[in-house]
């Protein structure tokens, strides 16, 4: 299994970012792909995640309203839309997957399979 996260970068507060993530090595649709992101100093958080099967969504309270979580089946790729960029939302962000039969958690401990991460800078 392996994912490969893209988009990341420098934006301005108020932009917007796609993060992307490619998935690989999943044979069937069981899974989840949840988005998590880690600040200097302190816990890696879920965002948001998807699961495969039925395409649900959950969402962070803190996530609630400017992230959108996506996917495009044909490229296995897994998307997350960041609106109205904040300085607090700078962070190394990973996606991530697990094997699931039961639908969606943002607990990052019960992931199994990680990407290596990408930087998200908001500053003027």
């Amino acid at each position: 299994v392996q994912l490969v996260e893209s988009g990341g970068g420098l934006v301005q507060p108020g932009g917007s970012l796609r993060l992307s993530c490619v998935v690989s090595g999943f044979t069937l649709d069981a899974y989840a792909v949840g988005w998590f992101r880690q600040a200097p100093g302190k816990e890696r958080e879920g965002v948001s995640c998807i699961w495969i099967r039925d395409s649900s969504t959950l969402y962070a309270d803190s996530a609630t309203g400017r992230f959108t979580i996506s996917r495009d089946s044909a490229k296995n790729t897994v998307f997350l839309q960041i609106d109205s960029l904040k300085p607090e939302d700078s962070a190394v962000y990973y996606c991530a997957a697990r094997w699931t039969a039961d639908g969606n958690t943002l607990n990052p401990r019960l992931y199994d399979y990680w990407g290596q991460g990408i930087q998200v800078t908001v500053s003027s």
